[in-house]
C-alpha cells in the first residue's frame, strides 16, 4: 500500500520539542515495517508564521516570504528525518521526482515545501498524485472537515464523508470567509478531485490516530471518497497482511 502523510508543522512540533516528533517517526516507521511505501510532507506551523511575520515587517516581498516559509518546512522535515531510522532519505527532496524516486527504492521520503505560492497541503496532494498513492492522510489540528472554521463558528457542521467535488465546494466556501481557516486549502482540494486519491482528514495531534487510519480505516475525521468509488475501501494494511 502506498500512502502519503501530510503533517502540519504545528502538529509535528508545536513547541519544537522532540517527543511529538519522535512519536510521529515511530508511527511512520511502523507503517513502513508493515509493508507501506510512505511519503511524508511536513508543514511550517507557528515557527514559519513567526519568521514570515518578522520578514514582512522588515520589508520582504511575498515571494521572499514564501521562500522563508519553504525553508522552515524543510527544517521541520529534517527534524522528522533525524528521528527516523536509516530507511529515511537523508535530506528532504525538493521536487516530486526526487521524492518519488526515494519511495520507489523503498526509502521513506520526507519533504517540505516545493515552490513559492504553493502550500504543503497542495504539495501533499501533488505528491500523492505523482506516485499514484492509494491513500492520502492529512494530520491536522482539527478532527476533520467542517462547514466553517470550528475555532470560529461554534455550531460548525462536521462532515464524516464527502466526495472530492463536495470537498472543493466546502473549502471554497470557508476560504471566502475572512479570517477562517480550512483543514486543507483549495488548491489541495482541487488536486484531490483531479487525481481521485482516497483521502482522510483527521486530528493528528495523537500520532497513533494516523496509524489506525492507515491500518484499519478507523478514525474520527472525514473520508474523502473518489466519485464512483465503493464507500468501503478494501486495501487497508490490515487486509493486506
Amino acid at each position: 500500500m502506498k500512502v502519503v502523510v501530510s503533517i502540519g508543522g504545528s502538529v509535528l512540533a508545536p513547541d519544537l520539542g522532540s517527543e511529538r516528533v519522535r512519536d510521529h517517526a515511530d508511527v511512520i516507521e511502523d507503517l513502513a515495517a508493515e509493508g507501506c511505501t510512505v511519503g511524508t510532507v511536513v508543514g511550517g506551523g507557528g515557527v514559519a508564521r513567526e519568521y514570515i511575520g518578522a520578514a514582512r515587517d522588515l520589508g520582504a516581498n511575498e515571494i521572499e516570504l514564501d521562500d522563508i516559509g519553504i525553508d522552515v518546512t524543510r527544517l521541520n522535515a529534517r527534524l522528522l528525518i533525524a528521528a527516523l531510522s536509516e530507511q529515511a532519505a537523508p535530506s528532504p527532496p525538493e521536487d516530486y521526482e526526487s521524492a518519488g524516486a526515494a519511495m520507489h527504492r523503498g526509502d521513506i521520503a520526507v519533504m517540505g515545501g516545493v515552490t513559492p505560492g504553493q502550500t504543503t497541503d497542495a504539495v501533499s496532494a501533488a505528491l500523492a498524485e505523482y506516485v499514484n498513492a492509494d491513500l492520502l492522510v492529512y494530520a491536522t489540528s482539527v478532527n476533520g472537515v467542517f462547514s466553517d472554521d470550528p475555532n470560529e463558528v461554534e455550531d460548525a457542521q462536521k462532515f464524516d464523508q464527502l466526495d472530492a467535488g463536495e470537498l472543493v465546494d466546502v473549502i471554497a466556501g470557508i476560504e471566502l470567509t475572512a479570517g477562517s481557516s480550512a483543514p486543507v486549502d483549495l488548491v489541495a482540494a482541487k488536486l484531490i478531485e483531479r487525481s481521485g486519491v482516497r483521502t482522510i482528514v483527521l486530528d493528528g495531534t495523537e500520532p497513533e490516530r494516523i496509524a489506525d487510519a492507515v491500518r484499519y480505516g478507523e478514525h474520527d475525521g472525514t473520508d474523502i471518497v473518489p466519485e464512483g468509488a465503493d464507500d468501503q475501501m478494501t486495501y487497508w494494511v490490515r487486509d493486506e497482511e
